[in-house]
């Protein structure tokens, strides 16, 4: 029987987040990320799925040896319990260190022209950390979002978000999220999107990631080639405990090329960055379901 896939939602009720953000705003979060160590993750680690697809990631596609992928498995979901954690600290008013690498040279380069453009993320580190670093002055900041996320989640979001330019287009099963990006382009917006996992549409595209094939979404790739938009990969690490590095890397594509032919370059440059970085972060990867065509 295949296993169970994540659901993608922050796990808890509305209670049990509105209790942890009052209890961040008087508690140091390494405490919590002790509790989560020792007394949430070993259990989840024997309910969840996601520790077979975890070992797997690590045996097949890192190369760990077995004792190594089992350890690796374990870290893994500490370090994704502690963004869980930070993501309600900052709802608790919290700070973090953030350093962003190239921010001036690109990110606020195209900030600056009335184009709009896109930024592509995935799930490694905590990118939503970005939309509270990255946001500039006389642009929108428009970051596509899961539609199930729990309704606590999104009002706390909704909360931070208030006094800045950032919106929130939530994936909808009918599409029509597509409109709402259209316009935030058109009217020369940054539209952020994940690249490495497939919803809604089913349209995806092929590619070798850390030497097996494994499926793109279509739909970002096609969304910047249909403009000819400058399109920027944005992943945001967790360096330290307490601190967070932001990479912003420009994806080149051949603008003149025929439109299967952008996709193709755009697609493969995307890959390449995040593979890039996920060699880099191994522990990071946050996609627990089958991400590869391995039979």
């Amino acid at each position: 029987m295949a296993e169970q896939e994540w659901a993608g939602t922050t796990y808890g009720n509305a209670w049990m987040h509105k209790w942890l953000i009052r209890m961040l705003r008087h508690i140091d979060v390494r405490i919590l990320y002790l509790f989560v160590a020792i007394f949430v993750i070993p259990v989840c680690l024997v309910l969840n799925p996601s520790r077979g697809i975890a070992y797997r990631y690590f045996r097949r596609r890192i190369g760990y040896g077995r004792l190594k992928s089992a350890w690796k498995t374990y870290v893994n979901h500490c370090l994704f319990g502690q963004v869980v954690v930070d993501k309600f600290a900052m709802y608790a008013g919290k700070k973090f260190d953030v350093e962003v690498e190239n921010y001036n040279e690109f990110l606020e380069r195209a900030s600056r022209e009335e184009e709009g453009f896109v930024q592509l993320s995935a799930h490694i580190g905590s990118y939503e950390i970005a939309g509270y670093t990255l946001a500039v002055e006389g642009k929108s900041f428009n970051a596509l979002v899961f539609a199930g996320e729990k309704a606590s989640v999104m009002q706390n979001r909704n909360k931070m978000f208030a006094d800045t330019n950032i919106n929130m287009i939530a994936i909808q099963p009918d599409m029509s999220h597509l409109f709402e990006i259209d316009k935030a382009l058109t009217d020369g917006g940054i539209v952020s999107m994940p690249a490495d996992r497939i919803n809604g549409s089913q349209k995806c595209i092929e590619h070798v990631f850390l030497g097996a094939k494994a499926k793109f979404p279509l739909g970002p790739f096609s969304v910047a080639t249909m403009r000819g938009l400058d399109v920027l990969a944005v992943n945001v690490m967790k360096d330290s405990l307490t601190s967070y590095k932001i990479y912003v890397t420009p994806l080149a594509y051949d603008k003149e090329a025929s439109r299967q032919e952008q996709i193709r370059q755009l697609s493969s440059a995307y890959v390449a960055e995040l593979e890039k970085r996920v060699r880099q972060y191994p522990t990071q990867w946050y996609n627990y379901f089958e991400f590869w065509q391995e039979g």
